[in-house]
């Protein structure tokens, strides 16, 4: 592995752990994230479902999570496939690419190292989403627990407890299906690697400016913050 290699790589780590940091739900002040507004938004659902019986309402929006967690399970899946059908096919690709040279630097195990580091990130959100899938789960059993308004009213302690344990799982599930999301975001600036240390290292900084844009300074987040004390 060349020296810009190296540096790339490392600046593709740093980045994405710098975003792991600045999108934390655990930080509890400062400039809220989408990440962060939304889990105050999760508890206010859950809490509210306290003072309902009727809760139809509230199993369609778990169905919905698990159901949008297991297709991004399905995807990650389907290419981390891909990434080991393309490790069989090396020959070819050098075939392809061999008068191509601004690609395929560091030749045949430059290539084959690249494309095993895409697989362990598409091996990392699969495990990512499908842990989110399992805690989805988990998280409309524990829904399944929570007192009608009646017995809630008579023990509202009761209540809240059973509301926070289903707000801290609904949020942990959240926070998994966030980091195999945004795995596979960054896995586009990975693929720049494939041209060269400098493409990889463009492509990356694109990513995170465009994630970091829609995390702190989109219409969406605007929509989500509005009634929120940051």
């Amino acid at each position: 592995m060349l020296p810009p290699d190296i540096v790339a790589l490392v600046f593709f780590i740093a980045a994405w752990s710098l975003f792991n940091w600045l999108t934390g739900v655990e930080r509890r002040s400062g400039y809220l994230s989408v990440n962060r507004a939304m889990a105050i938004h999760r508890a206010r659902w859950i809490r509210n479902s306290l003072d309902r019986d009727l809760k139809m309402i509230d199993t369609q929006i778990m169905a919905g999570l698990q159901n949008g967690t297991g297709f991004f399970a399905s995807t990650s899946l389907l290419a981390l496939g891909g990434c080991f059908a393309l490790l069989g096919a090396t020959d070819q690709v050098e075939t392809i690419f061999r008068d191509l040279p601004v690609a395929l630097q560091g030749g045949r195990q430059g290539f084959e190292l690249k494309v095993g580091g895409l697989a362990a990130i598409f091996a990392y959100s699969f495990f990512k989403f499908g842990w989110s899938y399992r805690l989805f789960n988990y998280c409309s059993i524990l829904f399944g627990t929570l007192p009608m308004h009646a017995d809630y009213v008579k023990d509202p302690e009761a209540g809240q407890r059973a509301a926070d344990r289903v707000v801290a799982l609904n949020i942990i599930a959240a926070k998994n299906f966030n980091a195999g999301l945004r795995a596979i975001f960054l896995s586009i600036g990975y693929l720049g690697w494939f041209v060269n240390a400098y493409v990889f290292m463009a492509m990356t900084l694109f990513v995170f400016i465009v994630l970091a844009r829609r995390q702190f300074l989109s219409e969406a987040r605007e929509a989500i913050v509005r009634d929120l004390d940051a």
